[in-house]
């Protein structure tokens, strides 16, 4: 009788490790230095765009976060939110980003509706 093909699915090879867990690049940190609303929009300062910047993941932060929110940097990464926020608040603390300010309660209409815009387009773009 010839073998059943489980047998071999036995022996298959495990899937392969992530080569780099999440908390390894916050190093175990959960929170962000600073108070990171999803909806936050990041500015480049000059100084990040003078600089050699590596091509892991804070590389790629600084490549895509002008003029995108928090949560469309770590969809475009690929990389959890809260691993972006920690990341993304270290740049912010070191001066290469800056967070623009969001809704309050005292936002006008327009400033709602542009946000309304911004994410709309962000979730198009994903």
């Amino acid at each position: 009788m010839a073998e059943e093909p489980e047998v071999e699915k036995m022996h298959a090879s495990p899937p392969a490790a992530r080569i780099v867990r999440p908390y390894a690049l916050t190093a175990g940190r959960t929170r962000a230095v600073v108070d990171l609303p999803l909806e936050a929009v990041l500015r480049l300062d000059t100084s990040a765009t003078r600089r050699a910047w590596n091509e892991d993941v804070t590389g790629k932060i600084i490549s895509l976060c002008d003029s995108r929110s928090v949560a469309e940097v770590s969809a475009l990464v690929q990389r959890p939110i809260g691993v972006v926020r920690v990341l993304v608040g270290d740049l912010v603390q070191q001066g290469f980003v800056h967070v623009q300010a969001t809704l309050t309660e005292n936002s006008t209409d327009n400033e709602r509706f542009d946000l309304l815009e911004r994410t709309l387009r962000g979730l198009r773009a994903l």
